[in-house]
């Protein structure tokens, strides 16, 4: 469809709508494609590519590439070289613990305030969730499906402790580290007795929001942030 005949069956005019939020909208699928990218190992962590190679690679156009490419580099998931190229951020230790670090001086406040606010229905929901996966891997072993299930899992844990803070800056804080520690996770091989050692310190974090107990919701997911980092930095 031409973009005449998509203005007509929006019942838009040309004038109200306009390049700049046509734009933003491209940039933004350029900058998913360029992470989505990354995290499929089309683009090598730590790799150095022409602005060019990544047109190819991930089929974006040159302009909403670059505006992706400079967000990105704000973020600290990549650095421009003018006249040549583009690296991408090769997790190390110290990435690793300051990533960590971050995320625990937010999430604490977080599952403190979930544990003393959070929806009673939302937490039991997800404790439910937790069990029913530990036992799923225990009775069938860690398959693919596990490992996506655990990764949802997780997603929901973490975003329902961000979310009861509302407070749109964490939020946006909260999605960029959450990037930052699936490209610390890429090359960690996920095995069952880590997949249930993760769900089961999930459960003492629950347990605490069941029992509306702020100080034991707090300790417990330091815990967690303790350990998932032990376990991170036994890759380096």
């Amino acid at each position: 469809m031409t973009a005449t005949r998509r203005r007509q069956a929006a019942n838009v005019s040309p004038n109200e709508e306009t390049a700049p939020a046509e734009g933003k909208r491209l940039s933004e699928i350029a900058y998913s494609a360029i992470l989505e990218g990354l995290f499929a190992r089309k683009v090598p962590a730590g790799a150095f590519v022409s602005q060019n190679d990544l047109v190819k690679l991930l089929g974006i156009p040159v302009q909403p590439l670059r505006d992706a490419l400079r967000v990105l580099e704000a973020e600290g998931v990549l650095t421009i070289h003018p006249r040549s190229g583009i690296q991408f951020l090769k997790p190390d230790f110290e990435f690793a613990r300051s990533t960590y670090q971050f995320r625990s001086i937010i999430e604490r406040a977080a599952a403190r305030t979930y544990a003393e606010t959070g929806s009673a229905e939302e937490i039991n929901a997800l404790m439910d969730e937790h069990r029913g996966l530990i036992a799923d891997i225990e009775k069938e072993g860690l398959t693919p499906g596990m490992v996506e299930r655990l990764e949802g899992l997780e997603q929901r844990f973490h975003g329902a402790m961000i979310a009861c803070l509302r407070n749109p800056l964490i939020e946006t804080t909260a999605r960029r580290l959450k990037n930052y520690v699936t490209l610390i996770r890429l090359e960690r091989l996920v095995t069952q007795p880590l997949a249930l050692r993760t769900l089961n310190e999930h459960i003492e974090v629950l347990t605490a929001c069941v029992d509306r107990d702020g100080d034991r919701a707090e300790a417990a997911l330091t815990a967690h942030f303790q350990a998932a980092l032990q376990r991170i930095l036994g890759m380096f």
